[in-house]
């Protein structure tokens, strides 16, 4: 059932319905619905198997600091390529933030797999722990499947695209947890901005 969700998503992503799921499982449509009670059940299992994949190899990473999260994202990049269009039709009309503190159970996951690689870069631009929710919002929104496959519809390599997210998402996390330091031309924004610099090439 989730190898045949997986296709009918990145073949026919608007028609999706559990008989079409269900034929390509070569299975009936009642035996699909003892399996997953309803669509949005299955869609949630196929999403979650996919960002279990992710947090097992986050986990397994040995690297530390920045050079973990710009191998973690390497790896959801290539991910990418063979899920994102199912990926982009999974996501959900409910803000990010509202879901993490609602407990969702796929959010959950998402905040599993993450969390290791983005505190790792929160201790490398010496920002605290506190920040970290913020973080995961902010990746959210820059590392969105929709955003990257824009960038390379756009003409960009794959490998540009996730280099240029990277270097967006340090400034962003830096500015958000300092924002006052956004004056154009100020002493301390340089010095920041140079020490995010510092930090990514030393990953």
């Amino acid at each position: 059932m989730l190898d045949a969700v997986g296709e009918v998503l990145a073949t026919e992503p608007e028609a999706v319905t559990m008989p079409l799921v269900a034929e390509r499982a070569g299975l009936s449509v009642a035996t699909a619905y003892r399996y997953f009670p309803s669509l949005e059940e299955l869609l949630t299992s196929y999403a979650r198997e996919l960002v279990v994949e992710l947090r097992d190899y986050s986990h397994d990473c040995p690297k530390t600091g920045a050079a973990l999260f710009e191998d973690v994202v390497d790896y959801w990049a290539r991910s990418l390529t063979v899920h994102g269009p199912a990926i982009v039709q999974l996501r959900s009309h409910k803000g990010f933030l509202r879901r993490l503190m609602d407990n969702d159970e796929l959010i959950g996951v998402v905040r599993d797999a993450w969390e290791r690689p983005i505190r790792g870069v929160l201790r490398q631009l010496q920002l605290g722990d506190e920040q970290f929710n913020s973080a995961l919002f902010l990746h959210n929104v820059l590392f969105d499947p929709r955003e990257l496959f824009d960038l390379m519809d756009s003409g960009m390599e794959e490998s540009e695209a996730v280099a240029r997210l990277i270097g967006a998402y340090y400034g962003a996390l830096q500015g958000w947890a300092e924002p006052r330091l956004q004056a154009v031309g100020g002493k301390a924004a340089r010095r920041k901005a140079g020490a995010i610099s510092t930090a990514a090439s030393n990953g």
